[in-house]
């Protein structure tokens, strides 16, 4: 069979990625989510129970309001927690996680079993100095 000058043959980058199996997308996203930066000590609070706006910035050393604001919002989209208000005055606003964001449970208890396991403790010297 002769081969059409205008077509070319695969390069071995496409031949070899073409092999690869894609990442899930579902997966993909939730790793994405979960990697942004402060999500996972958030979330870890949270898993303490529901915690108001400023308790998580006291729980979450160097965490602005305003990145805690966006944390917040995107895991609110996503239905991993929600947010409660209290009508009375002042208004009384908290945070805790849904069934969906509860049944991570089990993933930050593992994350906090394989850090204790693998990862050392940072040097408190340092930090001082």
């Amino acid at each position: 069979m002769a081969m059409n000058p205008t077509e070319s043959l695969p390069t071995s980058m496409e031949m070899s990625t073409a092999s690869l199996p894609q990442m899930c997308p579902r997966y993909e996203h939730i790793a994405q989510l979960l990697g942004k930066r402060w999500t996972g000590l958030i979330l870890d609070s949270l898993m303490g129970g529901p915690r108001r706006f400023c308790e998580l910035t006291a729980s979450v050393e160097g965490l602005s309001d305003r990145v805690l604001s966006d944390r917040l919002r995107e895991l609110e989209v996503e239905g991993i927690i929600e947010r409660i208000v209290y009508p009375q005055i002042p208004v009384r606003v908290e945070y805790r996680l849904t069934e969906k964001g509860s049944a991570l449970r089990p993933v930050v208890q593992e994350m906090h079993v394989w850090a204790e396991n693998w990862l050392p403790l940072p040097d408190t010297h340092e930090k001082e100095q």
